[in-house]
């Protein structure tokens, strides 16, 4: 769901191993503070702080900052696949409608601990630079996160819904955006209805 996530590699001189047990905690690390204080906010010496690992180590994975904030929204993209995944087939034990599964499942992240909003969103914004590879990451990333969207669009409806899948992805950004603002989870029920209307309009016509 989501797509799939490739492993990130500098790919610049002798590089340790993708896997090593620093470079994850690092990633861990970097995420957490990034999306809870803003990736321009958060220098080098906090997460190495936070990652408890030396400054010579956090350069062997990762160069520059640049290639931690690209790395970092690498490993976000594989919690939200997880987590969407996850969520939205255990929400389909009750309920049928995989569109509305998938509305039950964000209103599930809108109430979890530490809630900000979407990372990517954040991303792009503080980013700016429309040629930051975090920037063409992020394009990436909500291409596939709306690819998924209309997979659940075209199983919910079949082909007749290809006209409103467009509108479908901007209602759960918009929710997103809402929910972080409100403080309320309760932008996901208006989307999932607002897509429920959608739905009906292009079947019954």
């Amino acid at each position: 769901m989501i797509g799939q996530t490739r492993l990130y590699n500098s790919g610049m001189g002798r590089t340790p191993s993708a896997n090593s047990e620093a470079r994850q905690r690092i990633l861990e690390s970097a995420d957490r503070l990034f999306y809870a204080d803003g990736i321009r906010a958060v220098g080098i010496d906090r997460v190495i702080a936070e990652a408890g690992v030396a400054k010579a180590t956090l350069y062997a994975h990762f160069p520059s900052k640049d290639d931690l904030i690209l790395a970092v929204l690498h490993h976000r993209e594989a919690a939200v696949v997880a987590f969407f995944t996850e969520a939205t087939a255990r929400h389909r034990k009750r309920v049928k409608d995989p569109l509305r599964a998938f509305f039950a499942a964000l209103k599930e992240w809108f109430t979890s601990p530490g809630f900000r909003g979407c990372a990517f969103q954040n991303a792009a914004v503080e980013l700016a630079d429309p040629n930051h590879p975090g920037t063409a990451f992020v394009r990436g990333h909500k291409k596939r996160f709306h690819e998924t969207l209309a997979g659940l669009v075209r199983e919910a409806v079949g082909p007749a819904g290809e006209a409103v899948i467009p509108a479908v992805a901007v209602l759960v950004e918009g929710a997103i955006v809402t929910a972080l603002i409100d403080r309320s989870p309760v932008a996901a029920d208006v989307a999932r209805d607002a897509a429920a209307r959608l739905l009906s309009s292009v079947t019954k016509g």
